[in-house]
């Protein structure tokens, strides 16, 4: 280990974020990285423990403990102690295929379970990790390392999110000839039009396909297999094909008034953004807008988060963020010990920036929609909220949320944003190539494959698995190239 002591001589210290009433002016990342010495002394903080938790990507309570990819990172930590940069990048990349990506959206399930946390702050793992990509492009290191031989053999891969893309690059790296199709107008999948800039900026993406391109990996935008762009032809003109679309079905809000005008799922909300603020910078008004307007965004989650830091940007009039569970505790429970993951509650960019504007959390809990109100011209205007409380089943022991009577209240909601995740594979896609879909309308794999029902098609990602996070996507995808080179060649040496 670089410095056995690291951990003891130097506190936590993580790039500073721009003040929330500062960065409400602009959709750009906001944190200033650390200087090289301040990053070499967060690397130092690692010390190395025999059993390193950080990366073990375990299943502990129901929840993930440790990075899914399984990344090297006590190894890499030690290198940015000691400034070989060139080497943690070689160490990164064995088991990352994005760490440009990982290091700016991932939860850090990494720094949840780090040693260092057990009685004091965790290793900035995170912000390791970035600098360690960021340095690899500075030097040249990260650019495009292309086969030296090609296998003859044609691999097409429907989606380009962090799946897909993951499965296209070990793919290509084997020498096979990879085709990605995306039905949007640019690469990334939920990457590009699901996560605000402020948190991934776009350029990142695009730098990183520019690379992949000249590796020799083609992409084809506006290709919407199973809606116009026939999946037989893919079936006919490829040996495998990867079906890497993500969980696609937005879960909605059935209660009195939803076909009011104003209720949008999220999803969309965040992509009208996205696709203007890059084409136009906004100017060409081809969005969602929530100026002025009184903004009720329901889901707590992270898309959730991102309604809230969006419609604050947008300049809206007011924002509440209904949550149907208790809150979190601030600290951990006795029950919830390490290496688990902490369920405490988490004030996410969003949340401080409506608080710095309107004063106060914008979120209420153990609270849902009992009805939306329409004015005379159909529009949304207000909705009916009522109050959640935990409900035992006394003979299957489950705990629910159920109504409390008497709990209704009014709120002012010009424009609602439905945040409450994903549901499974499209059904068009599925149905375009034979293959089945399970119970959670998930593909149907046998367990630990990425064989789907059909002939030489293959799944990952949310489509396999369920909604879930960029690291797991990442992993599905190099788990299923592995899969197909073997299938293909018989053998494989991708890692």
């Amino acid at each position: 280990m670089g410095k056995p002591t690291g951990f003891l001589e130097y506190e936590r210290k993580t790039g500073k974020a721009q003040e929330p009433l500062s960065r409400i002016g602009h959709f750009n990342e906001f944190h200033t990285p650390l200087t090289e010495e301040q990053q070499k002394k967060q690397g130092a903080r690692c010390m190395e423990c025999g059993v390193p938790f950080c990366q073990s990507g375990m299943m502990i309570g129901g929840m993930v403990s440790g990075c899914p990819l399984n990344n090297l990172i006590p190894e890499w930590n030690d290198l940015v102690y000691t400034g070989n940069w060139s080497q943690a990048y070689n160490r990164l990349k064995k088991t990352n295929s994005f760490p440009e990506f990982t290091s700016r959206v991932c939860p850090a399930p990494c720094e949840a379970a780090c040693t260092c946390g057990l009685n004091g702050d965790p290793v900035a793992i995170k912000e390791n990790e970035r600098a360690i990509i960021e340095k690899a492009y500075e030097t040249g290191k990260a650019g495009p390392r292309p086969p030296r031989i090609r296998t003859g053999k044609k691999i097409a891969v429907v989606g380009s999110g962090p799946a897909g893309l993951a499965a296209a690059d070990q793919l290509n790296k084997r020498g096979h000839n990879v085709t990605v199709f995306e039905r949007e107008d640019r690469i990334g999948g939920l990457l590009m039009y699901g996560i605000p800039n402020m948190k991934l900026e776009k350029h990142i993406i695009d730098r990183k396909i520019q690379v992949m391109r000249e590796e020799g990996i083609s992409f084809v935008t506006g290709a919407d297999v199973g809606n116009g762009y026939k999946a037989s032809r893919l079936k006919k003109d490829f040996d495998c094909v990867v079906l890497a679309c993500g969980a696609s079905n937005p879960r909605d809000i059935q209660v009195p008034g939803r076909d009011a005008q104003g209720i949008y799922f999220a999803v969309d909300f965040l992509k009208a953004t996205t696709k203007s603020l890059l084409n136009s910078g906004l100017e060409d008004g081809n969005y969602i807008s929530a100026k002025d307007k009184n903004v009720l965004v329901i889901g707590g989650g992270d898309t959730g988060n991102d309604c809230v830091g969006t419609a604050v940007r947008h300049g809206c009039a007011s924002v509440i963020q209904l949550e149907m569970m208790p809150k979190l505790p601030d600290k951990r429970a006795e029950n919830n010990t390490w290496p688990e993951w902490p369920r405490v509650c988490k004030t996410d960019y969003g949340q401080e920036e409506a608080a710095a504007v309107f004063g106060k959390d914008p979120r209420v809990y153990e609270t849902t929609v009992k009805e939306f109100i329409k004015d005379e011209s159909g529009k949304i205007c207000r909705a009916v909220l009522i109050s959640l409380a935990s409900q035992k089943d006394p003979e299957t022991g489950r705990t629910s949320m159920v109504p409390v009577e008497g709990s209704e209240r009014e709120v002012a909601a010009d424009l609602v944003l439905i945040a409450a995740g994903f549901l499974g594979a499209q059904n068009y896609v599925a149905e375009a190539f034979g293959v089945d879909l399970n119970a959670r309308t998930n593909v149907e794999t046998e367990t630990g494959s990425y064989a789907t029902t059909a002939e030489n098609i293959f799944t990952a990602g949310d489509m396999h698995r369920g909604q879930s996070l960029v690291v797991w996507a990442i992993r599905e995808g190099r788990e299923a190239a592995r899969q197909i080179d073997c299938h293909l060649m018989g053998y494989t040496n991708l890692a």
